[in-house]
């Protein structure tokens, strides 16, 4: 009997509408919102940047940038990512610049400080913070990925109203705001907050992005303040339908080649490993059902932010070397998410972990284990899967089998390929 279970490659077909001429579409979304009527020549706009690995942030940054200079208006950038990049300025700059967002390509300053301005206070009785810089321009547009939230289910998660407040929020305001949800609810505090954004921070415009299940750009939308609202409860329910999943509804275990904030906020998106609502099991009406999840290292670009990895049983030793400890634990205790900075049983090597996880599934033999490996929860075009599920993938028309089933590709060590799941597509 095979100490492991055989492996075959799946392609997953997802539907994909996608903006081909990025910059094209950021001007027409623009210039619907005729900016020329409210942003006089020589004014200044805060341009918003946020800490996710969006698909062609940088292109749709120098857009914006562009678009605003036609206006003659002075535009500049601001990181609004609340603790992210270690709870520093230089840090949310080294976070832009790993996205290619930089000053020489997009043409104008970055302004990343993490002073803020308390603009007023809440119904509920806390303060507002916002971006000192965005605070002082003249004019603030917000920009941001509508997507589903890792942590939290409403008809409003992640996208411009929460930029508002916990990204321009930044550490200070990010602090309160996660302390103010534990206390009441993620859906009232961020009409709360961003309500009073809306009316204090001179808000002009928002562009709201949304991707395909291919981790591209498939709709860019100008909104205007006044619809920040409305529109975006209808484009979030777009970008659920788009949204990438696993090919599976259970799966005994799940291996994920790199986790990191570029990736999601919860480092593997929740709401693609089903662990939105518990840490380390599925919730009662959740999809899919994940037995056990390994994780076996982090993305360059999470800078060691290993946020996201307590929601994981295992790891590689490498995993935890690779982890900035502060960093990941200000983004945690930022974030009231203690149990995501909790490090998970670490073995020295893939082989090791496999060992370990295995016999921990329930009574299944290796050969009938239902595995699925992935690059991350962003990338989950192809993906490579257990013999378990073989005789499913054959009869669905979203599935496609381009590689069949064969052996774990351990080195001599004991370890994957280091690039895992990508780099077993060039064999």
């Amino acid at each position: 009997m095979p100490a492991f279970p055989p492996i075959f490659r799946l392609r997953q077909i997802f539907a994909a509408p996608r903006v081909v001429e990025i910059a094209g579409e950021v001007h027409r979304q623009l210039g619907k919102l005729r900016l020329e009527e409210k942003i006089k020549p020589g004014e200044s706009v805060a341009v918003t940047v946020g800490s996710r690995g969006i698909a062609n942030i940088h292109l749709i940054t120098k857009a914006i940038i562009e678009h605003l200079k036609t206006l003659r208006a002075e535009p500049f950038i601001v990181p609004a990512m609340g603790s992210h990049g270690g709870g520093t300025g230089e840090g949310q700059r080294q976070v832009l610049q790993s996205y290619g967002v930089t000053e020489a390509f997009c043409g104008c300053p970055i302004r990343a400080s993490m002073e803020t301005v308390i603009v007023c206070q809440t119904a509920e009785g806390f303060d507002v913070h916002f971006d000192r810089h965005a605070f002082a321009a003249d004019h603030v547009l917000v920009c941001n990925r509508i997507k589903a939230h890792t942590d939290f289910a409403g008809d409003i998660e992640s996208g411009l109203m929460k930029m508002m407040l916990i990204g321009l929020g930044k550490h200070e305001g990010a602090k309160i705001y996660h302390r103010a949800i534990q206390d009441h609810s993620f859906s009232q505090i961020v009409r709360s907050v961003a309500g009073r954004v809306l009316e204090a921070c001179h808000i002009v415009a928002g562009l709201g992005i949304i991707e395909n299940g291919y981790d591209q750009t498939a709709h860019i939308v100008g909104i205007a303040p006044g619809e920040f609202e409305t529109r975006e409860k209808e484009l979030l329910v777009v970008a659920k339908q788009l949204m990438p999943r696993l090919p599976f509804d259970r799966v005994d275990l799940l291996i994920i080649d790199e986790i990191g904030k570029d990736v999601s906020g919860s480092g593997m998106d929740t709401n693609v490993v089903g662990r939105k609502f518990q840490i380390h099991r599925p919730g009662s009406k959740e999809f899919p059902k994940v037995k056990s999840i390994f994780v076996r290292g982090l993305t360059e670009a999470t800078h060691g932010n290993a946020t996201g990895i307590g929601l994981a049983e295992f790891c590689t030793t490498r995993a935890i070397q690779q982890t900035d400890v502060e960093v990941t634990r200000i983004n945690c205790l930022t974030a009231g998410h203690i149990a995501a900075a909790m490090m998970p049983l670490d073995f020295p090597t893939d082989r090791a972990v496999l060992e370990a996880a295995l016999p921990t599934l329930g009574m299944v033999a290796p050969a009938e284990v239902k595995l699925v490996w992935i690059r991350n929860t962003l990338e989950l075009r192809e993906v490579e899967c257990s013999a378990a599920y073989l005789d499913e993938s054959r009869q669905r028309r979203d599935l496609e089998i381009i590689a069949s089933p064969r052996e774990l590709p351990f080195d001599a060590v004991g370890n994957l390929p280091p690039d895992g799941v990508r780099a077993l597509a060039l064999r």
